[in-house]
């Protein structure tokens, strides 16, 4: 048997490095006109001055160039499997950020960003656990899709307090998990998380929804609203 070759990092550097900063892609963010992909904060500070992307010229739009950035979550995990360290050095970085800047009202240059509401469920902190309070926060609004009774389903019923603030990061699992917690379901029920009437991945971030399905369909509203609802076996 031919033995296999072993790839080194650096062998996809071309794929996985921005082309402004010469560092790894930080949250990645793609230029929907080029496809071409940047650190988020790169690309978002050079918009600030052009309206062109800065590897191809390309003019991207003509007064919001931000609006035609699209996130690549798949993407970051991938950088984040092949580079070691790099995700916690990241988390290390952005929660001294938040330490040195806590007096500072925390904006995102891209998305609404809100001061940090204990969900319901959640503890107070203990020790140096930081449950995320360091990350960017965004508000949304919990919406039962599904409250008459229909096909029999009367256990999912609306939230008494339906809007929350959490981590940009939070994932739509999460946010399942918090519905089940507070609607008292069995374990093995299955909800729909939907936005804009479309079912979201488990895997989805709030940053991810807000940038590609939220904001560009409803510009300005805010907080951003999912709806649930049971789960539907079209089978």
């Amino acid at each position: 048997m031919t033995p296999q070759r072993k790839h080194l990092v650096r062998d996809f550097n071309h794929f996985i490095t921005c082309y402004i900063c010469k560092g790894y892609l930080i949250k990645p963010a793609t230029v929907t006109e080029c496809l071409h992909t940047f650190c988020k904060s790169c690309i978002v500070q050079h918009f600030e001055d052009s309206n062109e992307c800065p590897k191809c010229g390309i003019q991207v739009h003509e007064t919001n160039p931000v609006e035609m950035l699209r996130l690549d979550n798949t993407l970051e995990e991938i950088i984040f499997k092949l580079v070691p360290g790099l995700r916690e050095k990241e988390l290390q970085q952005e929660i001294e950020f938040w330490r040195r800047n806590k007096s500072k009202e925390k904006v995102d240059e891209d998305g609404p960003i809100c001061k940090r509401a204990k969900l319901d469920n959640e503890e107070d902190d203990k020790g140096d656990g930081d449950y995320h309070r360091s990350d960017p926060q965004i508000a949304i609004c919990l919406d039962c899709l599904w409250n008459n009774g229909q096909m029999g389903e009367n256990i999912v019923k609306g939230l008494m307090k339906k809007y929350i603030c959490c981590s940009s990061r939070v994932t739509i699992g999460t946010i399942k998990k918090f519905l089940s917690l507070k609607l008292n379901l069995p374990t093995s029920y299955e909800l729909d998380v939907l936005c804009n009437g479309e079912i979201m991945g488990k895997d989805h971030t709030m940053e991810f929804i807000y940038m590609t399905r939220w904001r560009i369909r409803r510009e300005n509203a805010y907080p951003m609203v999912l709806e649930y609802r049971p789960r539907i076996d079209f089978g």
